[in-house]
């Protein structure tokens, strides 16, 4: 594939994330304006301040989870037609870190992540930038968007020599993360599998060899990391890559 051609494929995707079309929601919040409670959610994440989500966060129902595949992704969303909607107020822009679990106690019409609802639970701060604290709930419009990230993808190694296990986050663009590979510098490419939300694993020993990376995002785009760790890493270890979405 040509220059040309692949600046002109490169640009379609940027341009379907921008443009994405806006669809209807709900969005309730919880935890405290600290947001304590969003952290370590079903994505895996940790410590959201540490990792650099912060409170600009949420909880996806099932509907948009999809079994965390959507772990990473960002959402703009805005508060529509409601008198609870703060007046003035754009919209915010959030990444997926959890999981909204369903409720099937009855009356199963007042638990708004059960499926088929699209729903976000947000953290306060997120809530309350775009309606009143007391509302509880309120209608939105949602619509995917390009993921804007600070420094390049990172890796957090964990686990054992005989069952490596890779946080990937830190991901901009499409956010969220469809497959990994990982080479050490006398093996071939791995691919790895996902053990949850942004959490990869292999049962291959590759501890005193440099790590490189390829990750494909859900639009598509596949970006290979070089020699990301060097033959010294440890587990518990965190490497950034030199690049990003």
């Amino acid at each position: 594939m040509n220059r040309s051609m692949s600046f002109v494929l490169l640009l379609a995707i940027l341009i379907s994330v921008a443009d994405a079309a806006w669809e209807d929601a709900h969005a309730t919040f919880y935890g405290d304006i600290s947001g304590k409670e969003t952290m370590q959610g079903a994505c895996g994440y940790g410590d959201l301040f540490q990792q650099g989500y912060g409170l600009e966060t949420a909880a996806l129902s099932t509907a948009l989870f999809n079994n965390g595949q959507t772990c990473g992704a960002c959402f703009e969303i805005t508060c529509v037609n409601s008198q609870w909607c703060k007046p003035n107020t754009g919209p915010i822009i959030i990444t997926a870190t959890n999981f909204c679990p369903p409720n099937y106690t009855p009356p199963v019409d007042i638990h708004w992540c059960n499926p088929p609802n699209k729903h976000f639970d947000l953290s306060m701060k997120m809530f309350t930038s775009i309606a009143e604290y007391k509302s509880g709930i309120v209608p939105v419009k949602f619509r995917r968007v390009k993921c804007q990230k600070s420094g390049g993808v990172r890796f957090e190694i964990k686990g054992n020599p005989n069952f490596i296990m890779v946080l990937v986050y830190n991901v901009g663009g499409a956010g969220d993360v469809n497959s990994v590979a990982i080479k050490g510098h006398k093996s071939s490419w791995i691919s790895m599998q996902r053990n949850w939300g942004q959490n990869w694993n292999t049962g291959v020993d590759l501890v005193g060899q440099r790590l490189s990376f390829s990750v494909k995002t859900s639009d598509g785009r596949i970006l290979t990391f070089y020699d990301v760790a060097s033959e010294s890493w440890g587990f518990g270890q965190t490497f950034e890559a030199k690049s990003n979405f």
